[in-house]
């Protein structure tokens, strides 16, 4: 999880929700659980510290990410290029409906090297990514990370 989303609960509620950042990881660990795997949740304002994190995944034991990348979702060459140099599958994840907002948020520069998008359905969106990216890791009986 990206910029500001550790604001949750209090920020934009309107758009956003009003469930927390931790409310929103236990639920993720339950979902992953409900699907065999574990889950670790991790956010940060820092887009350096994302990049960090995107570059270790594999290395760390993960077999893929689940990113809501915040506002840098829509500026971060950086940040697409980091998911672009990694072997693990990166599902994308918004909250609200980009598409449905301000002409800025209509452009990922993500999306493109992502397994995939899922956005505008608040929380059950992360239940979503968590059910694809399983499926997709699943499917194509990845092996663990050496």
């Amino acid at each position: 999880n990206g910029p500001n989303l550790n604001l949750l609960g209090t920020r934009e509620p309107d758009i956003y929700g009003t469930m927390t950042l931790e409310a929103l990881s236990a639920k993720c660990e339950l979902w992953g659980k409900d699907v065999g795997f574990g889950t670790t949740s991790r956010q940060s304002n820092s887009e350096s510290q994302l990049i960090d994190w995107i570059h270790r995944a594999q290395k760390d034991g993960f077999y893929g990410v689940i990113l809501n990348a915040g506002g840098l979702t829509h500026t971060s060459v950086a940040l697409r290029d980091a998911i672009a140099g990694v072997a693990i599958p990166i599902v994308e994840v918004h909250l609200s409906n980009v598409h449905s907002r301000e002409p800025f948020r209509h452009q990922s520069t993500i999306a493109g090297v992502c397994l995939g998008s899922i956005a505008g359905f608040g929380p059950i969106g992360y239940q979503a990514a968590i059910l694809c990216l399983s499926q997709h890791l699943n499917d194509n009986q990845l092996e663990a990370p050496i």
